[in-house]
């Protein structure tokens, strides 16, 4: 729940309480103790509702273009990555019951996953939905990753830096796909390197304008390189592939985040 809507909250429960005094005043002395607990145990109710409501289940899917970002999403819902062909020029979303967990038993809580387009030009449709995510998760394309390993460091710093992640404390996956391939590289080498590139991003950027700082926070620690590790939220890395349904650990990073 963030900062405002805790702030209504309390303008609320503060009218509420003024008009229960008001109205209490006028009731017997015994009858005002019972009808006291019973309004603050409706109040708690109230809140305790309040905050289940708000817990998010959106998990957001970003990467470039090509990462193999629409397959997953596939994979996810339908167990099979056959509509997974075409890049995404709209956002691809839905709410479902993880593919894997469907012959579980007992009520699971549905995931809410959008695979957001990579294609530079539609990245702004990030910032709509970023602000509701109980998750990130960064594909990245492992066997494409040394030509494409700058745009795709830009990008990842767009996103740890954006303050509804950072404020939030939004856990971020970082998923090296398409490993089940000969040429991939390896999840640590891919995060030695975006470290690498993310480092001279941060000094690179450091006379950005005030405008640009407002919106802004700045990644790591002043005078050391930069690690995944001294970021505000949690940074995973892991693998997986797409194309033949291997996503064990980003079903289990959804579930870690969205509980069932």
């Amino acid at each position: 729940m963030d900062k405002e809507k805790v702030e209504q909250l309390k303008i609320q429960m503060q009218q509420w309480l003024n008009e229960a005094e008001e109205f209490i005043n006028h009731i017997p002395l015994l009858n005002r103790i019972f009808l006291l607990e019973l309004y603050y145990w409706a109040i708690l109710l109230l809140i305790i509702r309040l905050f289940k409501r708000t817990t998010s289940n959106t998990i957001v899917l970003a990467g470039l273009s090509g990462s193999g970002k629409t397959y997953l999403f596939y994979q996810l819902r339908d167990g099979s990555a056959h509509q997974g062909t075409v890049t995404s020029m709209e956002p691809n979303e839905d709410s479902f019951i993880l593919h894997s967990e469907e012959d579980k038993k007992g009520k699971l809580r549905l995931v809410h996953v959008v695979d957001v387009p990579g294609h530079s030009r539609l990245r702004p449709k990030l910032d709509e939905f970023l602000p509701q995510a109980a998750g990130v998760v960064f594909v990245v394309d492992s066997v494409e990753f040394l030509p494409n390993c700058r745009p795709a460091s830009e990008y990842l710093y767009e996103i740890l830096t954006k303050a509804s992640v950072v404020k939030k404390k939004v856990p971020v996956l970082l998923l090296c796909n398409k490993v089940d391939k000969v040429t991939a590289h390896t999840a640590e080498f891919i995060r030695k390197q975006l470290e690498k590139e993310i480092d001279k991003l941060r000094t690179s950027r450091t006379a950005v304008s005030d405008a640009d700082i407002s919106n802004e926070y700045t990644l790591g620690v002043p005078g050391e390189p930069f690690a995944f590790s001294q970021c505000h939220n949690r940074i995973i890395v892991a693998e997986a592939s797409g194309l033949i349904g291997e996503i064990s650990q980003l079903e289990k990073f959804i579930r870690e985040n969205v509980k069932p």
